[in-house]
Protein backbone atom coordinates (compact mmCIF):
# COMPACT_ATOMS: atom_id res chain seq x y z
CA UNK A 1 0.00 0.00 0.00
CA UNK A 2 1.65 3.26 -1.14
CA UNK A 3 1.67 6.29 1.48
CA UNK A 4 -1.07 8.41 0.00
CA UNK A 5 -3.20 5.52 0.16
CA UNK A 6 -3.00 4.47 3.74
CA UNK A 7 -2.85 8.01 4.62
CA UNK A 8 -6.70 8.45 2.87
CA UNK A 9 -7.37 5.17 4.43
CA UNK A 10 -6.46 6.42 8.20
CA UNK A 11 -8.54 9.87 7.02
CA UNK A 12 -11.77 8.23 6.40
CA UNK A 13 -11.28 5.95 9.70
CA UNK A 14 -10.96 8.83 11.89
CA UNK A 15 -13.81 10.44 10.15
CA UNK A 16 -15.69 7.30 10.84
CA UNK A 17 -14.82 7.27 14.58
CA UNK A 18 -15.62 10.38 14.44
CA UNK A 19 -19.10 10.02 13.58
CA UNK A 20 -19.72 6.93 15.38
CA UNK A 21 -18.93 9.39 18.88
CA UNK A 22 -20.84 12.79 17.38
CA UNK A 23 -23.68 10.99 16.01
CA UNK A 24 -23.88 7.25 16.67
CA UNK A 25 -23.59 7.15 20.32
CA UNK A 26 -24.00 10.87 21.78
CA UNK A 27 -25.27 9.22 24.60
CA UNK A 28 -21.67 7.70 25.68
CA UNK A 29 -20.28 10.40 27.52
CA UNK A 30 -16.47 11.73 27.86
CA UNK A 31 -16.14 10.34 31.23
CA UNK A 32 -17.79 6.96 30.35
CA UNK A 33 -14.60 6.97 27.57
CA UNK A 34 -12.12 8.24 29.88
CA UNK A 35 -13.41 5.43 32.52
CA UNK A 36 -12.87 2.39 29.77
CA UNK A 37 -10.21 4.18 27.12
CA UNK A 38 -8.20 6.38 29.12
CA UNK A 39 -9.25 8.63 26.27
CA UNK A 40 -11.87 11.00 24.99
CA UNK A 41 -13.57 13.08 22.30
CA UNK A 42 -11.45 16.26 24.10
CA UNK A 43 -8.42 14.24 23.88
CA UNK A 44 -9.49 13.37 20.14
CA UNK A 45 -9.93 17.06 19.20
CA UNK A 46 -6.63 18.45 21.03
CA UNK A 47 -4.41 15.85 19.09
CA UNK A 48 -6.38 16.89 15.80
CA UNK A 49 -4.89 20.64 17.08
CA UNK A 50 -2.09 19.44 17.40
CA UNK A 51 -1.66 17.30 13.84
CA UNK A 52 -2.80 21.66 12.88
CA UNK A 53 -0.18 22.87 14.64
CA UNK A 54 2.50 20.61 13.71
CA UNK A 55 1.65 21.85 10.02
CA UNK A 56 1.87 25.30 10.68
CA UNK A 57 -2.04 26.06 11.02
CA UNK A 58 -2.35 28.04 13.96
CA UNK A 59 -5.32 26.73 15.69
CA UNK A 60 -6.28 27.09 19.36
CA UNK A 61 -8.16 24.68 21.77
CA UNK A 62 -11.34 26.02 21.10
CA UNK A 63 -10.95 26.15 17.34
CA UNK A 64 -9.50 22.12 17.53
CA UNK A 65 -12.60 21.44 19.63
CA UNK A 66 -15.16 23.03 17.25
CA UNK A 67 -13.76 20.91 14.22
CA UNK A 68 -14.26 17.84 15.99
CA UNK A 69 -17.56 18.28 17.95
CA UNK A 70 -18.40 20.18 14.66
CA UNK A 71 -19.86 22.92 16.47
CA UNK A 72 -18.55 25.48 19.93
CA UNK A 73 -17.79 22.96 22.50
CA UNK A 74 -20.44 25.18 24.81
CA UNK A 75 -22.48 23.82 22.82
CA UNK A 76 -21.95 20.62 23.36
CA UNK A 77 -21.39 20.43 26.45
CA UNK A 78 -24.77 22.21 27.60
CA UNK A 79 -26.72 19.22 25.73
CA UNK A 80 -24.93 16.67 28.06
CA UNK A 81 -26.17 15.33 31.39
CA UNK A 82 -24.09 15.94 34.14
CA UNK A 83 -22.13 12.57 35.21
CA UNK A 84 -23.05 10.90 38.18
CA UNK A 85 -20.77 10.04 41.31
CA UNK A 86 -20.12 6.85 40.79
CA UNK A 87 -18.40 7.73 37.07
CA UNK A 88 -16.82 11.24 38.60
CA UNK A 89 -15.21 8.17 41.49
CA UNK A 90 -14.28 6.15 38.93
CA UNK A 91 -12.73 8.80 37.05
CA UNK A 92 -10.20 10.11 40.04
CA UNK A 93 -9.53 6.53 40.66
CA UNK A 94 -8.57 5.86 37.03
CA UNK A 95 -6.64 9.41 36.65
CA UNK A 96 -4.75 8.76 40.07
CA UNK A 97 -3.69 5.07 38.75
CA UNK A 98 -2.97 5.31 34.87
CA UNK A 99 -3.15 9.05 33.82
CA UNK A 100 -1.37 11.01 36.37
CA UNK A 101 2.05 11.09 36.12
CA UNK A 102 3.98 8.34 38.55
CA UNK A 103 6.43 10.19 41.38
Amino acid sequence: MDDQTRTEIEAAAFRRLRQHLMEDRPDVQNIDLMNLAGFCRNCLSRWYQEAATARGIEMDKAQGREAFYGMPYEDWRAAQPEADDAKKAAFDKSFAENIRPKE
